[in-house]
């Protein structure tokens, strides 16, 4: 993994999230293909999802079909999604705006009610792996928050993620996934009922779409191809390493980046990133493009350069180091608190902004 100087600004420009920006180009195209869906309904539609999702037939799973293939999951596999459920579902209540009416002088009052949506879609990748955690992350919060329909759509839907659904309250699943099934959504087409808000994470061309239909439909945020960025002065080589390379491996476009003030604990780590990359092509791809270990002069000037990364994961060495203002999605503190535990399991939510949105 290469190493870099906090002082070559070249360098950090071109790791930066801004220089990430979508292109023009890029954008015009995903931009066609939420028109077509928008104008063409379902004829569009499922022409892009034979074309792009390998999809051929109807959209929607049956709720018998979903229940069938939940069921084959094994035990272990289905116990695990309901107790993460449980977690991400307790996280999510303490989150809920509360209700307040506020006698502010007499005669005047000020009220505030809380009132869930009709219908959320749930975006859930398709991704190298069956992603259930990503579906848990979407439709859970909207069942705690009293969303009465949550329409989910995956590319792929394995029965992992058909076993997530079960346990989160999906109303309808589709099998359809990218950019067209963003613009579905928003639009709605006879299949796919138009939705209030559109969660959930993806890659470029659906955070793309989120960021194109946001005018129409409610969105949460650009939530696109993940990142972390870890700031440490000591710790095991092999542990850094190991989130680095856990990043990296979601996607080609994943940025993995380490902070450092200590020259030796950089050579360390990157040798243990190389030894972990070894032959895990869309891991290497991802490291090449968009990883780094950046040598910091000091503790401070390497928090000053998390804050400018603004990451969706920020995982720091020790306590101290968390108790300073801190711009990210989410904050892991301490040798034992892996940033992949809070993508499963802790109850946290994984859907969070990236690209220093």
């Amino acid at each position: 993994m290469r190493i870099i100087q906090a002082g070559d600004t070249r360098a950090l420009r071109r790791l930066m999230p801004a220089n990430a920006a979508i292109d023009r180009a890029f954008r015009r195209r995903v931009q066609t293909i939420v028109d077509r869906v928008r104008s063409g309904g379902d004829l569009a539609l499922a022409a892009f999802a034979r074309r792009f999702d390998g999809v051929d037939g109807p959209l929607e799973v049956p709720t018998d079909d979903v229940r069938e293939q939940a069921s084959k999951v094994e035990a272990a596999v289905r116990l695990a999604i309901r107790q993460a459920a449980k977690h991400i579902a307790r996280v999510a209540f303490r989150q809920i705006p509360r209700h307040f009416d506020l006698r502010v002088a007499p005669g005047v009052s000020v009220e505030q009610r809380i009132e869930p949506l009709a219908r959320v879609g749930c975006y859930v990748p398709g991704g190298r792996f069956p992603l259930p955690s990503s579906l848990l992350m979407t439709a859970v919060p909207a069942r705690v928050a009293g969303v009465r329909e949550i329409i989910a759509v995956c590319p792929r839907p394995e029965p992992a993620v058909m076993a997530a659904a079960v346990e989160a309250g999906v109303t309808r699943l589709f099998r359809v996934g990218g950019a067209h099934a963003v613009a579905a959504l928003a639009y709605g087409t006879k299949t796919i009922p138009r939705v209030d808000k559109i969660v959930g994470p993806g890659n470029r061309y659906v955070a793309t779409a989120k960021a194109i239909v946001a005018g129409d439909c409610a969105i949460d945020f650009y939530a696109g191809p993940t990142e972390i960025v870890i700031v440490a002065g000591a710790g095991r080589a092999a542990w850094i390493a190991a989130d680095l390379v856990a990043q990296a491996e979601h996607d080609p476009d994943a940025r993995a980046v380490l902070i450092t003030w200590s020259e030796p604990l950089a050579a360390r780590v990157s040798a243990a990133v190389d030894r972990a990359a070894a032959g895990r092509a869309v891991v290497e791809q991802s490291l090449a493009a968009n990883g780094a270990i950046i040598v910091a002069r000091t503790e401070h000037e390497a928090m000053d350069l998390a804050n400018r990364f603004a990451p969706e994961h920020l995982v720091v060495d020790r306590e101290s180091l968390a108790r300073r203002p801190l711009v990210a999605g989410a904050v892991f503190v301490g040798d034992f608190s892996a940033q992949a535990a809070g993508d499963y399991a802790t109850g946290s939510n994984h859907v969070l902004p990236t690209g220093g949105a």
